[in-house]
């Protein structure tokens, strides 16, 4: 049980994401012009449905403009029918256990179709949050209507927020993915064994043998599989970047240099494949090199009906489901103002298997409780006025998304904060309270999450693993082998959602 349930390395802080600060900047200015809005009309009770609409701003900056385009609508779209669905129940449920039970379905069917869908981080979890905590807010069916147009407005203005950078830089995040696919390349061909002799390649056989044994083997077998996912997700960056344009197919010829360096290290050179990532990015000429004939990307295959790609995910639905409802219930048989919290604390647990769930139930509850005492501190400042509060707040998610990338929990020290200062818009309450209900919904989420887990196993991802103890093959293989995307299959490996946006 050690071995699956591990601590060591658990807390361990990741490189950042190289554009760490772009969702940290983004989310910053779709949450400031609708708050500061708010603050002018005092009219911060309604800061949650602004909220809801400005967060979508963390989705989708690793996809191309035309792809991002789609994504945000997509995920503006889901956060509205998310929050509706609750506002509408919030209105005419009889009672809390019912709204638990409600916010337990809600969570399930947002987490399997953003992981249907692979919209990517920050996933299921920022969606969850809204919808859980509108919930518990007291309405009425009148007020419906105008707060879903608080959220829809400010979710036009992080679309916009979102596409922004495409004007300046219209191919950067292909760019960004065709140079992390060549330094990935670049790193595995040096990882491999392909050292220089006098301008030479080294002798395939002493290669080979220098890759199939001793801890040089695992190395090979990290950099092989972060490399495979770097050129893979380069390939999906190009497909899904619209029409071909001159400075794609360029893009395309160097990703194909990376993938021919992957498949053959032994006679590749690591020097050109960094030059050419370091010119790829920004926005100078791309650099031409000759076709390769035979290869390239291919045709882009249609991905698929939804419901065949929902079907894998069924046993993931009742998990969620089972573990927010029954984390919902407990918080509220502990007398717990806020279930919501202990619900979407289990919500976020739910990774590719078991340990990398125990490993998010630890992140987050040594991030939840370091961030209620960040929150102790801040709270004489942010009670200052509205003013204070909205700055803390603003603060705190540009933390969060700066943070987050490094590991889920340092991420989680400024969310935990951020989330109890929003429940203050409406008007400032006693911080113990707060700090008491927020640290046992989290453990209570966290434990109970961790059950469900263990009671809704995932049998297929248990017959890969028994597949892959019989016929061991890289990280990379068994994520084609599952139909995995690029990254799931880096999320399966590191243990996070990648660089995960704000997590409340």
């Amino acid at each position: 049980m050690s071995s699956r349930l591990p601590l060591a390395g658990v807390l361990r802080l990741g490189r950042p994401s190289d554009i760490w600060f772009k969702p940290a900047l983004s989310v910053v200015v779709a949450v400031a012009p609708p708050n500061i809005a708010l603050l002018v009309l005092g009219r911060l009770d309604l800061a949650m449905y602004t909220m809801a609409g400005s967060l979508c701003a963390l989705y989708a900056h690793n996809r191309p403009y035309a792809a991002r385009a789609r994504a945000l609508a997509w995920v503006v779209l889901g956060m509205l029918g998310g929050l509706a669905a609750a506002l509408v129940a919030a209105s005419l449920a009889p009672g809390a256990v019912v709204l638990v039970t409600v916010g337990a379905v809600l969570a399930a069917v947002q987490k399997v179709l953003c992981d249907a869908t692979r919209i990517g981080p920050p996933g299921n979890v920022v969606l969850t949050f809204i919808s859980s905590a509108a919930l518990f807010t007291p309405q009425s069916l009148a007020e419906v209507p105008g707060h879903l147009a608080l959220a829809a407005a400010s979710g036009a203005w992080a679309w916009l927020v979102g596409m922004a950078p495409g004007l300046l830089r219209p191919h950067g995040p292909e760019r960004r993915a065709v140079a992390g696919a060549l330094h990935a390349a670049a790193a595995y061909v040096e990882t491999a064994g392909a050292g220089r002799s006098g301008g030479q390649v080294e002798d395939r056989a002493r290669t080979h043998a220098a890759t199939t044994a001793g801890p040089h083997a695992t190395a090979v077998a990290r950099t092989h599989a972060t490399a495979a996912t770097a050129v893979q997700a380069a390939r999906q960056a190009l497909l899904s970047a619209g029409r071909p344009s001159e400075t794609r197919q360029a893009l395309e010829r160097l990703r194909v240099r990376a993938e021919v360096a992957l498949a053959s290290p032994a006679d590749a050179d690591p020097a050109p494949l960094r030059t050419w990532a370091r010119q790829v990015r920004g926005n100078r000429p791309v650099p031409h090199v000759d076709d390769l004939p035979g290869l390239g990307a291919g045709p882009a295959g249609p991905p698929g009906p939804l419901w065949r790609r929902l079907r894998p995910v069924a046993p993931l639905a009742l998990r969620v489901a089972l573990g927010c409802a029954l984390a919902g219930y407990a918080s509220l048989a502990l007398g717990i103002g806020r279930p919501y919290w202990a619900l979407v604390t289990a919500a976020s647990l739910y990774q590719a298997n078991l340990t990398l769930t125990w490993g998010r139930g630890v992140q987050r509850v040594v991030g939840n409780l370091i961030g209620v005492l960040l929150f102790a501190a801040l709270v004489p400042v942010a009670h200052i006025g509205g003013v204070a509060l909205v700055l803390c707040c603003l603060a705190l998610n540009f933390g969060a998304e700066a943070l987050i990338g490094r590991n889920y929990w340092l991420g989680s020290v400024c969310v935990t904060p951020m989330a109890l200062l929003v429940t203050e818009f409406a008007g400032f309450q006693e911080p113990g309270r707060l700090i008491t209900e927020r640290i046992v919904d989290t453990l209570v989420g966290a434990l109970l999450g961790l059950v469900a887990a263990v009671a809704v196993p995932d049998r297929r991802w248990q017959r890969v693993v028994r597949a892959e103890g019989r016929a061991p093959r890289t990280l990379a293989a068994t994520g084609r082998s599952r139909g995995l995307h690029p990254d799931q299959r880096a999320d399966q490996r590191t243990g996070s959602e990648t660089t995960e946006g704000v997590r409340p």
